[in-house]
């Protein structure tokens, strides 16, 4: 019987392989491009403050467009001290969700409560901004800053950091709403990338003796660092970049009397969104160009600095083993 002829291999053309490589180097390109395109327009129409003040705009406090004199200290220390207490409050609130919903929680209430949780993260930022002003400010005045300030009066330091005017309005006010807004963010990163670590993983933990925060301390939180530094820094993304809400309870005030955290101050994206449509053009705009300039550089280094820390922490887990 005679033996049948070998197939020929069938040519497959390699063009949409190299168009399909081709694309996607140019979305990369052009998100490069689009970055450097952002910064060099920012850099431009910042010039004429940054060839005024120079790095100085960075530690001057005054902010009147009046005498057309500006610094940008008062905004910065606004936005960096609220997203720090957002981040305070958060990431330890986020973690515990995170740990109930994956680890804690009954069936029946994982599914509801992480919807509900998610939800929270739809909610328009200028309702939590009404509801910061009309509710929570209030709320905040009667039984917390009154409270603090009696029970810290003539404290050497933290007398002064609770001191001003309770009123539910300023710093602190902020920070607690920015807070409120980014744990959806965070909680939902750390609930998923918990979800990712092999079951095999946590149940020889568990089989060994671990007790449940052994298991996420020892098993867990080693195995998904990168995706929990990874949501921790999307919370911080957004609160550094949040503009209705702060702008609704920070007060908007452009001097810094103190360090208090009840004092009324500013912040970045609040003063641009205040002052921009209305700003002269001249040095009035382009210092709060320079504004945005300092944020988009505010931003670069927490990522950078996120970056890092990363890289850092997979050296040291390389060293121990």
């Amino acid at each position: 019987m005679a033996n049948p002829p070998p197939s020929t291999p069938v040519k497959r053309s390699r063009l949409p392989d190299r168009l399909f490589g081709w694309a996607a180097l140019g979305a990369a390109l052009l998100t490069l491009a689009l970055l450097l395109a952002i910064l060099i327009s920012l850099v431009i129409g910042a010039w004429p403050a940054i060839s005024k003040y120079g790095l100085s705009f960075l530690t001057r406090s005054a902010w009147d467009p009046v005498q057309n004199e500006y610094g940008g200290l008062v905004m910065i220390y606004g936005t960096l001290a609220t997203s720090f207490i957002a981040l305070l409050i958060a990431v330890p609130v986020s973690f515990g969700i995170a740990l109930f919903l994956t680890e804690l929680s009954p069936a029946w209430l994982k599914r509801p409560l992480g919807t509900a949780i998610e939800l929270l993260a739809a909610v328009p930022s200028i309702v939590y901004g009404m509801w910061g002003l009309l509710v929570f400010g209030p709320i905040l005045a009667t039984y917390v800053q009154q409270p603090l300030q009696a029970m810290f009066s003539g404290v050497p330091y933290l007398g002064a950091l609770f001191s001003g005017p309770p009123v539910g309005i300023g710093i602190l006010s902020a920070g607690i709403i920015l807070a409120i807004m980014i744990i959806p963010f965070i909680a939902s990163v750390m609930r998923d990338v918990f979800e990712v670590t092999p079951v095999l993983l946590k149940e020889s933990a568990y089989g060994l003796g671990s007790t449940t925060w052994e298991v996420v301390s020892k098993v867990v939180l080693p195995y998904t660092k990168s995706g929990v530094m990874g949501g921790i820094m999307l919370g911080l993304g957004r609160a550094l970049g949040e503009t209705m809400a702060v702008t609704f309870v920070i007060g908007n005030f452009n001097q810094l009397d103190s360090l208090s955290l009840f004092q009324a101050a500013n912040s970045i994206t609040s003063a641009l969104a205040n002052e921009f449509a209305e700003a002269a053009d001249g040095l009035h705009q382009a210092s709060l160009i320079y504004l945005g300039l300092v944020l988009f550089f505010i931003t670069f280094v927490v990522l950078s600095l996120s970056k890092l820390l990363l890289s850092q922490l997979q050296k040291n887990e390389g060293a121990k083993t």
